[in-house]
């Protein structure tokens, strides 16, 4: 007897394109983790300013705003395959370079931050791209599934990825460097394994209307906007991970290992949570469970910045983290399900901004609020206007709270 896709937790992998896909977003997201833990604590160690790491995630995040009219012009107009791994290549040359500046004790806060610009870059084109991709890979009917896998790879990563840079680390920056190279060049090799697949384009002129066309498909479609919005001001507002170096460093006294783990508390809820949503998918009410995981997002990073003892703000770091990865499932399943094809590309390119606006700025707005009032009133704050955010957003954006089901557009609750 075989099971319908809605009952095969694996359906996605029946696709072997999407296999390979999702074995190179794994080992680029591991590569990731790996350096995002040895150069926020790198840095730290050699500048021992909080705002050194707020700037780590401004220059990653400023490439994909400034970007953000070409990009998604440039996922909707050319092979997404092929942009993936080109983003890709230039992230083992940067992974390469503070690989080198590191071998030659030249690591300093110019020439590592002129990096992290370029590897902002690479993931200003990456970012619709490979969120443009993956819809291409399975049929409509298998979508919810594959999001919930693409979040089960990347938080497995952020599971992993963090202890082992941790530990490498403890090595040597240059073990840890060298790693993540390996693993980001086998992504490379991965995703040109992938066959080129189907990709609807429009042969309209590339007019400013076309360019903007994400804007405006967004602006219009209200599901839309309230789920990427609200994804940026919760996180913008409660994201604590640049702080992380700070806490485990002056606050729990962990050392480079206690990053490790800091780092990887979140990934370790968000994964057990994105494995009992694969197995257990949200058949009802999908807008409002949004709105409550972005609650409980918020709570646990107010217990996060509350807390002295490591093993609680563990335990809160991985409760943010299921709660996140409630709220990343509904959003990146609703903007696949209501956006067609066509324009996917660009609407993936301002969802990408909103995405790094409240990842890598809010690292900034986290490193500048702990320079000026110290870590733990910047991490409070955040977690107070998490729930301000979650509250608002779902009296503002009644048509999102109504979602019902994940299973196709247009389904509301009465």
């Amino acid at each position: 007897m075989s099971l319908s896709s809605s009952d095969d937790r694996f359906a996605a992998f029946r696709h072997p394109a999407y296999t390979k896909f999702f074995l190179a977003r794994f080992l680029a997201a591991f590569a990731t983790q790996i350096v995002s833990v040895s150069v926020g604590w790198q840095m730290y160690e050699v500048t021992g300013n909080a705002l050194y790491l707020g700037l780590i995630g401004l220059v990653q995040f400023l490439p994909a705003l400034l970007l953000i009219l070409v990009t998604g012009t440039v996922a909707d107009r050319f092979n997404r395959r092929r942009i993936v791994a080109i983003c890709l290549g230039v992230a083992v040359g940067c992974v390469g370079g503070l690989l080198l500046l590191t071998i030659e004790n030249a690591f300093s806060p110019v020439p590592v931050l002129v990096i992290l610009t370029f590897i902002g870059v690479e993931r200003a084109f990456m970012g619709p791209a490979v969120s443009s991709l993956a819809p291409n890979l399975v049929p409509e009917k298998d979508l919810a599934n594959s999001f919930a896998w693409n979040a089960s790879s990347w938080q497995t990563a952020s599971i992993l990825g963090p202890v082992a840079g941790g530990l490498l680390y403890g090595v040597g920056a240059v073990t840890a460097y060298s790693v993540a190279l390996a693993f980001m060049l086998a992504a490379a090799i991965l995703v040109l394994l992938v066959p080129k697949p189907v990709q609807r384009t429009v042969s309209e002129p590339k007019t400013l209307s076309y360019i903007l066309a994400g804007f405006g498909f967004i602006r219009k479609e209200t599901v839309v906007l309230g789920a990427i919005s609200l994804d940026l001001f919760a996180v913008l507002l409660g994201g604590a991970v640049a702080l992380m170096p700070i806490y485990a460093s002056d606050i729990l006294h962990m050392g480079p290992l206690g990053l490790g783990i800091l780092r990887s508390a979140p990934g370790i809820g968000a994964i057990a949570m994105a494995t009992f949503l694969a197995t257990f998918p949200i058949r009802h009410k999908a807008g409002v469970t949004m709105f409550v995981g972005v609650a409980i997002f918020g709570l646990a990073t107010l217990a996060f910045g509350l807390s002295t003892v490591w093993w609680v703000s563990a335990l809160a770091l991985a409760v943010m983290g299921a709660g996140d990865m409630i709220s990343v499932y509904v959003r990146e399943t609703l903007l696949a399900l209501w956006t067609p094809d066509e324009v996917r590309g660009r609407v993936n390119a301002v969802n990408s901004v909103f995405v790094g606006a409240s990842n890598e700025l809010g690292e900034f707005r986290a490193g500048t609020m702990a320079h000026i009032f110290g870590p733990v009133a910047a991490v409070v704050i955040g977690g107070v206007g998490t729930l301000c955010v979650s509250v608002v957003w779902a009296m503002a954006f009644p048509k999102l709270r109504k979602i019902d089901s994940l299973d196709s557009a247009d389904q509301t609750t009465s």
